[in-house]
């Protein structure tokens, strides 16, 4: 009971509560300690479990498992990983069709890495045609899969697939294909326009990606753009103010360094000079 007080400090039990789990604990270890004294009877035997590092052991029970290569014989091991000899011909018949699946994949996988190789050999890419439908849905999934991340695909494209969980990759692309608009197209585009700027020591001034995007939003927040522009020009005069009266101050010391110098070299030029006349 002192155990289990610790154990539910923060549970707030009754004391009817802590006495049911009490005895559920002790009926528990009753079971448990009749187990353990029924391993004989139940094919255990006594060993010595060893730690190769501390040296330490202590006998316990275990059971051993015999290999057996009788059909029947149920395996730990995972199917994929077990031999074709020691299936049984139900699991060989899983493992032959798993193999072609398999082997269709890989064979798709190359079909579509030559493919690829060859366009990229072609003047493909210097067509002077506009963009297909098919062009612009690739594009757009393109944009999606690879640039749009978890927080955007909630936020901005949550309806973008529609329900896929029955569909497969090649019915996704064609339903997406069926329910194609331009303003998908533009809508992604958009995204990543403000997902693939430049920042840190990057800014409107010194880096293209940036300029352009800039450039390009004028057309749509000008005025919210200007209000930031303005905000930041104000600051940058009143910080250009007091740099200026800093280094008019400056300057100020400098120039009365620089009297002073003069003062003194001339001084003691006229000294030089009066002691040169009496030497003489």
């Amino acid at each position: 009971m002192k155990q289990l007080k610790i154990e539910y400090q923060h549970y707030d039990l009754s004391d009817d509560e802590l006495e049911k789990k009490l005895q559920a604990a002790i009926q528990d270890y009753e079971e448990t300690l009749e187990t353990y004294f029924s391993a004989h009877e139940n094919g255990f035997v006594i060993g010595i479990k060893f730690h190769p590092e501390t040296y330490r052991h202590k006998e316990i029970f275990l059971k051993i498992v015999e290999k057996n290569k009788s059909e029947n014989l149920t395996y730990s091991a995972p199917l994929a990983e077990r031999k074709m000899a020691d299936c049984s011909p139900k699991e060989q018949i899983v493992k032959i069709k798993e193999r072609e699946i398999r082997k269709v994949q890989i064979e798709n996988n190359k079909q579509f890495e030559e493919v690829v190789q060859m366009i990229r050999e072609t003047k493909y890419i210097d067509t002077k045609k506009a963009l297909s439908v098919d062009e612009m849905v690739a594009f757009s999934l393109t944009l999606y899969e690879n640039n749009v991340d978890y927080v955007g695909r909630q936020r901005f494209f949550s309806k973008l697939l529609g329900n896929t969980s029955k569909m497969t990759d090649v019915k996704i692309v064609e339903n997406f294909k069926k329910k194609f608009k331009k303003e998908i197209f533009h809508k992604l585009i958009r995204y990543i326009l403000t997902k693939q700027v430049h920042f840190g020591d990057n800014n409107h001034v010194n880096n293209l990606t940036n300029i352009s995007f800039y450039n390009a939003m004028q057309g749509y927040y000008k005025t919210k753009i200007a209000k930031i522009e303005e905000e930041y020009e104000e600051k940058r005069k009143k910080r250009e103010t007091r740099l200026k009266e800093r280094i008019e101050s400056l300057e100020k010391q400098i120039q009365e360094l620089n009297d002073k110098l003069l003062l003194f070299e001339g001084r003691v030029s006229i000294r030089a000079g009066s002691s040169f006349y009496c030497n003489s």
